[in-house]
């Protein structure tokens, strides 16, 4: 079949695609390295002036875009159209500000003059996922570009349709031909692609198992690579918390885009003076999600990526109940067209199952229940990841120490895990490094020089 567009929601097959053949794809490297010769000495003026085209050109063709994503990959419209707004946003922030954050840096040393100057690394490759079939690729391509480097995108082979609207997007806005390109290519042309001179660095965002294989092959080719990989991010309700606001925030943070989301909440870590409260208003919360078509507006849940997406997340919470894990609600595959899965919650989770370790991609909650803030630190740290978390407390105290002690690249107190352009974004631990959006992702792909005048 090749290349393949399937609507999650029907199961029907879109559109397909013919991979590149070895000559095409040598022949886009060409293009890109040809590409970076002219466009590293662009100006940032003309550079943002065509960052800003394509923020109007996603802005304005926003209803489009996002039923495309929709049919796609089966995220509910409104939130599909919201993507593409944010993107727009990132493409406008990079272009405001990308001359300010790669300007010289003066560092007062005993020299006559010395500077930190960034310039940029060359082509990048970017292996994007496919739960924000735009977003994940917008807040790598406009910092790449506005840095003066060059983008070769290897999108997930179900968003075939959403990674050639993107490329088009910037060709339209003006930027040259080879600046910025998608490759229709299998995970298997990955390390070849790596291991090639033209190729600079690379990005990645995805599993665990796709961060080892990338970063395996850059290690061989000696190159930079940035890792976001999984998450499991806690969300911690402490008694002094604002209860309501906390619990309806909680259902958004696990079920935004169907739940398949890497900064997700997916273990809801309560205070047990609440916890009996919380655990009764989450539920039945989770319970009145409307699932069904992602193109109906009122919908709020649609389903998950693909049949197999279906498959990987329900044997994790078969094997979860197996091992002793209660199941309040959900837990089945929904029957019938489509890959749906039922808004479902866990609690009493054994250490040795996977609702206890791994990451459930879809909408599957589990509740822990904790005595105090230093319980609730441990289980949050309890995990090989480390992207984001979420803290809900009015105490002031609390919070501090919660921020201080949590193992994460991101805290957000009082409110849930976003991304946002003008803030860094990233983890530790298997949650990857590096970072994306704010100053520090733009330099993340450029040579960060130093110059040192002695007279």
């Amino acid at each position: 079949m090749g290349i393949a567009s399937i609507n999650p929601t029907t199961g029907e097959v879109m559109k397909t695609f013919d991979p590149l053949t070895d000559k095409e794809l040598a022949t886009k490297l060409d293009k890109a390295a040809a590409a970076f010769v002219i466009h590293r000495e662009t100006s940032f003026a003309y550079r943002a002036e065509r960052m800003i085209k394509a923020a109007e050109i996603l802005e304005a063709e926003k209803e489009q875009f996002g039923r495309m994503m929709s049919l796609e990959m089966g995220k509910p419209i409104q939130s599909a159209i919201d993507e593409t707004v944010k993107s727009a946003w990132a493409c406008r922030y990079y272009a405001e500000h990308a001359e300010r954050f790669l300007a010289d840096e003066t560092v007062e040393t005993s020299a006559n003059r010395s500077y930190i100057r960034y310039q940029p690394l060359g082509p990048i490759l970017a292996i994007m996922p496919w739960n924000y079939p735009f977003w994940q690729v917008i807040r790598f391509v406009a910092p790449a570009l506005m840095a003066g480097n060059v983008g070769l995108l290897k999108h997930a082979s179900n968003v075939p349709q959403s990674a050639l609207a993107v490329e088009d997007v910037f060709l339209r806005a003006g930027f040259a031909e080879g600046v910025f390109q998608t490759l229709l290519i299998g995970a298997a042309k990955v390390e070849g692609i790596l291991a090639d001179p033209r190729i600079a660095a690379a990005t990645l965002t995805g599993s665990e198992g796709a961060g080892v294989q990338v970063g395996i092959s850059a290690a061989k080719a000696i190159k930079k690579v940035v890792l976001e990989l999984g998450g499991s991010d806690p969300y911690i309700v402490m008694k002094s918390a604002n209860f309501a606001e906390a619990v309806a925030t909680a259902v958004k943070a696990r079920v935004a885009n169907n739940g398949q989301s890497c900064i997700a909440a997916k273990r809801f870590i309560v205070e047990e003076s609440i916890a009996d409260r919380f655990e009764e208003e989450f539920v039945a919360r989770m319970e009145a999600l409307k699932v069904g078509d992602p193109l109906d507006r009122t919908t709020e849940l649609g389903p998950l990526a693909s049949t197999s997406a279906v498959d990987d997340l329900h044997r994790d919470v078969q094997k979860s109940v197996d091992a002793g894990a209660r199941l309040l609600t959900g837990g089945k595959p929904i029957p019938g067209k489509g890959s749906f899965y039922p808004p479902t919650v866990l609690t009493d989770i054994p250490r040795d199952s996977p609702a206890y370790s791994e990451e459930f991609f879809g909408p599957v909650a589990t509740i822990f229940r904790v005595k105090d803030v230093e319980e609730a630190i441990h289980i949050a740290n309890d995990t090989r990841f480390g992207l984001g978390a979420s803290v809900w407390t009015q105490d002031e105290a609390e919070r501090d120490h919660l921020i201080q002690e949590l193992e994460a690249g991101m805290v957000f107190v009082n409110k849930m895990v976003a991304s946002d352009p003008r803030v860094p974004f990233g983890g530790v631990k298997q949650s990857g490094f590096g970072r994306e959006l704010g100053p520090f992702g733009i330099r993340e792909f450029t040579n960060v020089k130093t110059v040192w005048i002695e007279k």
